[in-house]
């Protein structure tokens, strides 16, 4: 029996085999809404009745397999009621997958995260798709919600605890060969051979793999203690006050394993109190701001080859970010040593990326090329200049960059403070000159500020966007104003914190401060990484007044922070050395919110973005700005309500 719905295809092959393609109409990306679920129902009451020799679960979406729960759905669910709606219609749909007479599996190619990851979690077998972007996650914790359609329980019982506890409470996601070595997946295959592998597998009759028996007792008989004992860790890094989500999916595993049904409606740990509280409220609102950065660089970029000006830090690290994006990349420095620490650097990257596969390490150094002479321009899509902050410098590079580059080539500056109509006054075209501020550390920073000046052209300005969406980054177009908006909010910040130097507060207490007020990173800290040179001159640009004595004491005494070893931190092992130096004062927090906060409102009101989300947008993942409170605007604007 063949279905062809709204939403779901089902056609049996010649062996047998039910091919259900997930296809959710009107739609980039499969999400699992109810009325998807509702005819996935019905698809599976009609397996139910007409047994096929086996099921294969696949994707027509380019975009991947599924994203997960719809979240407009999930947002409504704001009573009890509804809440136990939403997690029952998953709940019991799942189960009667996994109860299904017949092998079932789930062909996973592309995005496989929250909902989507528990559907295949319900099948038999796995099979993921070596491709670059096959992911698997249960990313819920993200949003201040738990995965509540089974994946508490499968995940842990498929890959063992330890790995499954780190997934769930982290969110982080696993590639394709990384899923397949933990076990997530039964095989791993190229894209060619998918359909026929998936056929093989799902015929083969092979057992599902089981845990070792010692993961079993942590999954079962130990399964309080073990909870226990991750429950202590995640208090050192997180605070249950503002990320509630994570302390409930214990609790949930340790008295339940995983069913959320259990848990009564009244309970803190229960779905409907993590729906209706303000954490999961505004980490959606976070995810949709994501969301609308992403789609703001969906223009074509054009861009395969990058020529880099500088091997310095920014310089070298965004050359090796483009190499890893699968971008051909030449780097150019007259310092060969600077070019050879890149290099190296990129070895170490790419190590990291790709541990167990050797060939991939080597396409990605094959892509980055030394080049001191700067023979790449010419063949260059895109120039990104990460030089030294010297307008006279840049001015001459680029004047000279202008005749030797392409005429469709894209020209980029990386500079953090200098005006584009500075940077440009030499060109002949300055509307061709635009700004890619990345931010450090380049790998781990998710925002990437597109700088337009008045001048610059709309359709540089659309590719470079969609370039940034390409390295797996979030665009954020901002006015070529000082300081742009990260920079000209977190200065004052900073300024702040290190007065509070000035008047005797310890560096390590007011870090602390700060990070239980749930920021990453303490501003002290912030500051000896930026540089304290970079720091002072950026303070100066901004007019910033007056500046802190400590910072201008440090940077006389060479004491430039985590590049010279030693600020107002001293650094081991990039790391800085913080000793216990007691309690900060009551209220320190609040004081060192006000200056962002109301720089925040003052770019606003300048123009900086276009409005109030895309200035928390920039703060939350430009600056670390506590994501739980939705960014500093809409923090401002609850409390004055």
């Amino acid at each position: 029996m063949n279905h062809h719905g709204h939403h779901l295809r089902l056609e049996r092959d010649w062996e047998g085999v039910a091919w259900l393609v997930l296809d959710r109409a009107g739609e980039r990306v499969n999400t699992l809404s109810a009325e998807l679920l509702d005819e996935l129902a019905e698809v599976v009451a009609m397996l139910e009745a007409e047994p096929p020799s086996g099921l294969v679960i696949a994707s027509a979406k380019s975009e991947g397999f599924c994203a997960g729960a719809d979240l407009d759905e999930v947002a409504a669910a704001g009573n009890p009621q509804a809440a136990r709606a939403l997690v029952e219609r998953g709940w019991k749909l799942f189960a009667r997958i996994a109860c299904l007479p017949f092998p079932t599996l789930a062909l996973i190619r592309g995005h496989c995260l929250g909902g989507g990851l528990e559907l295949a979690l319900a099948c038999n077998y796995r099979i993921v798709v070596e491709d670059p972007s096959t992911r698997l996650g249960l990313p819920e914790v993200r949003l201040g919600l738990v995965p509540a359609w089974g994946g508490m329980r499968r995940l842990p019982a498929l890959v063992g605890p330890s790995l499954a506890l780190d997934m769930m409470l982290s969110g982080r996601d696993l590639s394709a060969r990384a899923a397949w070595k933990a076990g997530l997946a039964d095989v791993s295959v190229p894209p060619r051979v998918m359909e026929s592998a998936a056929r093989a597998v799902v015929m083969s009759g092979r057992h599902c793999r089981h845990l070792p028996w010692r993961d079993v007792l942590k999954a079962t008989v130990l399964r309080r203690l073990v909870a226990a004992q991750a429950r202590k860790r995640l208090a050192t890094r997180v605070r249950r006050e503002h990320y509630p989500a994570p302390f409930a999916l214990l609790e949930l595993w340790a008295r339940h394993g995983g069913d959320t049904l259990a848990e009564p409606d009244e309970s803190a740990v229960s779905i409907a109190a993590l729906l209706r509280s303000d954490t999961a409220r505004e980490l959606l609102r976070v995810f949709r701001l994501r969301e609308r950065l992403r789609r703001s660089g969906g223009v074509a970029h054009a861009v395969q080859q990058v020529h880099v000006i500088g091997a310095g830090t920014m310089g070298g690290d965004i050359a090796i970010l483009c190499a890893a994006s699968g971008f051909r990349v030449t780097l150019q420095d007259a310092r060969g040593e600077a070019v050879a620490a890149a290099v190296g650097r990129a070895a170490r990257r790419a190590c990291e990326l790709h541990r167990d596969d050797p060939l991939a390490q080597r396409d990605l150094l094959d892509r980055l090329v030394p080049d001191t002479a700067g023979h790449g321009v010419r063949r260059a899509d895109l120039v990104i200049e990460a030089i030294a902050e010297d307008v006279e410098a840049k001015r001459t590079l680029f004047a000279e960059l202008e005749s030797r580059a392409r005429p469709d080539a894209l020209l980029a500056t990386n500079t953090s403070s200098l005006a584009l109509d500075d940077i440009a006054a030499g060109m002949r075209d300055p509307a061709r000159l635009i700004g890619l501020h990345f931010f450090n550390p380049v790998a781990k920073m998710p925002l990437v500020e597109v700088v337009a000046a008045d001048h610059s052209n709309a359709s540089v300005v659309a590719r470079a966007s969609g370039f940034v969406v390409a390295l797996g980054k979030l665009p954020l177009q901002v006015a070529a104003t000082p300081g742009f908006l990260v920079n000209a909010v977190l200065a004052p910040y900073l300024f702040e914190a290190l007065r509070c130097v000035d008047e005797g507060l310890a560096p390590a207490a007011i870090d602390r401060a700060m990070r239980d007020a749930g920021m990453p990173v303490g501003p002290i800290e912030l500051v000896d990484r930026i540089g304290l040179d970079v720091a002072l001159a950026a303070g100066r640009a901004l007019g910033l007044d007056p500046v802190p004595a400590c910072l201008c004491e440090a940077v006389e005494a060479g004491r430039l922070g985590l590049k010279s070893g030693h600020g107002l931190f001293e650094w081991r092992d990039g790391l800085p050395v913080q000793v216990d130096a007691g309690d900060a004062p009551e209220g320190l927090a609040e004081r060192l919110f006000a200056p962002l906060d109301a720089a925040a409102s003052d770019a606003l009101a300048r123009g900086v973005v276009a409005d109030a989300d895309l200035v928390d947008a920039g703060l939350v993942f430009g600056a670390g700005y506590p994501p739980f409170t939705g960014g500093p605007l809409r923090r401002h604007a609850k409390e004055s309500a």
